[in-house]
């Protein structure tokens, strides 16, 4: 598998990551380690997990399959703090509880270290400049090789990267960022993708497939088997279960016929070769499931095509997201 650069930093990952969010509590442990045997075999080295993911469950799982199953050296592994399970407060991004958090994370894993260490969301209830200390600490301390944020916003991302480059003293430079991102979600687009262009720093889309409706699944019923038709995760897939992104979907689903591949590997190319992007995360359900959203390792759509897919999904972008003088 092709890697990349995560941002302007000299760190390397596969240009499609394994996401772990079921892990411990829809995906057990053979499952999980039939999903990381597949993922290393076919030269994948990004795995992303949380540690609120499964509540902990996901990172004590793949510790355990780290060394016995699947070398440590050869993997990149991604892990995040700060979101809490607090309907007062979503996000905690006190010094305090983040250190605490990789303390944890690390025991889980069973690691001394993790490749990516991410904070999980933004806090507003916590001065920036104090997170942003964490992650400093983390990498100084040998706890953390590199620095990301997750789900901050084009004004958030655009502050905290440059604090970490213009403040004195010894800062760590944001490596990444995760947001989602897909032909069913081009949010990032207005702010946060050409913020983070500019600083440098690389994009780790979650969700390329749209929560699962870009494979086509959800066309016409929805499965029993599915996240759609499971009771906790139904909720998370029927945002993308409109009319609008139902002719994206068929427009995936045409596109794939022409191509003879799958709406899979359509969507997930798509997403994979934006500008800006270095690797989705994947999650998958069994190896199976895996295999197939690995095989895009082979497909570069034709031009034509992306600007086909480009033209039916695209956002509404007003002022003042985009030049001015062309609206």
């Amino acid at each position: 598998m092709e890697q990349r650069h995560l941002g302007r930093t000299g760190l390397r990952v596969s240009r499609i990551g394994l996401g772990t969010l079921t892990w411990g509590r829809d995906t057990d442990e053979h499952d999980a380690a039939d999903l990381l045997k597949t993922f290393w075999e076919a030269g994948g080295s990004l795995v992303d997990t949380a540690d609120v993911y499964g509540d902990g469950d996901a990172e004590y799982l793949l510790g355990r399959l780290i060394e016995g199953l699947v070398p440590r050296r050869d993997l990149v592994i991604s892990t995040k703090a700060g979101s809490v399970p607090d309907p007062d407060r979503r996000s905690d991004g006190s010094r305090g509880h983040l250190l605490a958090a990789l303390d944890d994370s690390l025991t889980r894993l069973g690691t001394d270290y993790v490749d990516l260490w991410h904070i999980h969301a933004f806090d507003p209830a916590t001065p920036l400049e104090e997170t942003l200390q964490a992650l400093d600490m983390a990498v100084s301390s040998g706890r953390a090789r590199y620095a990301a944020v997750s789900n901050f916003c084009g004004w958030q991302l655009a502050k905290a990267a440059t604090w970490q480059l213009a403040a004195p003293g010894t800062r760590t430079r944001l490596a990444g960022t995760q947001l989602e991102y897909s032909l069913l979600q081009r949010g990032i687009e207005r702010e946060v993708l050409p913020a983070a262009q500019d600083l440098g720093i690389g994009l780790l889309p979650s969700s390329p497939l749209g929560r699962g409706v870009l494979t086509g699944k959800y066309r016409h019923s929805t499965p029993a088997d599915s996240r759609g038709g499971s009771e906790h995760m139904a909720p998370f897939v029927a945002p993308y279960l409109d009319d609008t992104a139902s002719r994206i979907v068929d427009a995936v689903a045409t596109a794939a016929d022409g191509l003879a591949v799958t709406p899979l590997q359509v969507a997930l190319a798509w997403v994979r070769d934006r500008p800006g992007v270095t690797a989705p995360i994947v999650g998958a359900r069994n190896a199976q499931q895996l295999t197939a959203a690995l095989s895009v390792e082979a497909l570069s759509l034709p031009d034509e095509i992306c600007r086909a897919l480009d033209d039916v999904s695209a956002p509404l972008h007003r002022y003042p997201d985009h030049d001015w003088s062309t609206l």
